[in-house]
């Protein structure tokens, strides 16, 4: 079943340019759907970065369609599809979460729910998360609820940091971090505030796995980090979304992940919002 014509991401969405990011000197393909869009990379054959655009007056709660499915605009072998996660604990990670672009007529929201069931807007995650990874799912439960509750619109970019030295299984490379941006309006200018999941604590004793085995992540932390830090980790150019940054930054910034960014505990620790 191949995705249906979509109107995709409206960068003009909130009022005010959001442009979908890109990612200059590397082979990548836009993929529209309803609501939303995914940058999609074939060489790892993931998405580089996805946008959707929330409107909070007109969300719509929907049971789950689960229809993990290829994206026929793209061949199969430049999409990572269920064998990647057969018979092992990685989790299809939806970037663009099934319920953000939820919203509008009836039959337009149910076609944005199935749409998030692309394998183009999955990514492996491992399945079983430590008490902070609560701060990372409950943290788009909080952007959602956000726009929900006060009728808000907003804008989600998030995607994996594909690095050159991810750990390699079943011909695809597993991202060890994952990044989000809330795009938002306020007081008629343009606000941004940048996340990182990093899962990179235990990798320094990562080893090559037997095979059939998902390379062995390890626990999970959340951060708010200067959204210029999502640009230098992915090489994306976010356009606008580094200008309107709201986390206030020390000079000198150090260069320490751990330093650069707060370290997620709470929604109390998110600054700017």
């Amino acid at each position: 079943m191949s995705a249906p014509a979509a109107p995709g991401f409206d960068p003009d969405f909130l009022g005010v340019a959001t442009p979908m990011p890109t990612l200059p000197g590397t082979e990548t393909v836009l993929l529209p759907y309803t609501h939303f869009a995914t940058l999609h990379r074939p060489d790892r054959r993931l998405a580089a970065a996805t946008a959707v655009a929330i409107d909070g007056a007109t969300l719509r709660q929907l049971e789950r369609s689960d229809d993990w499915r290829l994206d026929d605009r793209l061949p199969a072998g430049q999409q990572a599809g269920a064998e990647l996660y057969a018979d092992n604990d990685l989790d299809r990670g939806h970037l663009v979460r099934r319920q953000d672009p939820v919203w509008g007529g009836a039959a337009e929201a149910a076609t944005a729910e199935s749409d998030t069931f692309h394998y183009t807007n999955a990514a492996p995650q491992a399945a079983a998360f430590n008490q902070d990874s609560e701060t990372w799912g409950g943290l788009e439960d909080y952007l959602l609820d956000n726009a929900g509750d006060n009728d808000r619109r907003l804008v989600v970019f998030t995607g994996p940091v594909l690095a050159d030295d991810d750990p390699e299984y079943r011909g695809v490379r597993i991202p060890r971090l994952f990044w989000k941006i809330g795009a938002f309006v306020v007081g008629g200018a343009l606000g941004t505030t940048a996340y990182l999941l990093d899962q990179t604590p235990r990798l320094g004793d990562l080893a090559e796995p037997p095979a059939g085995d998902p390379p062995p992540l390890g626990p999970y932390r959340t951060f708010q980090v200067p959204v210029a830090r999502i640009g230098e980790l992915t090489g994306l150019d976010l356009g606008p979304l580094t200008a309107a940054d709201r986390m206030p930054v020390p000079e000198p910034v150090p260069a320490a992940l751990s330093e650069r960014g707060v370290r997620l505990r709470s929604f109390a620790d998110i600054r700017g919002i």
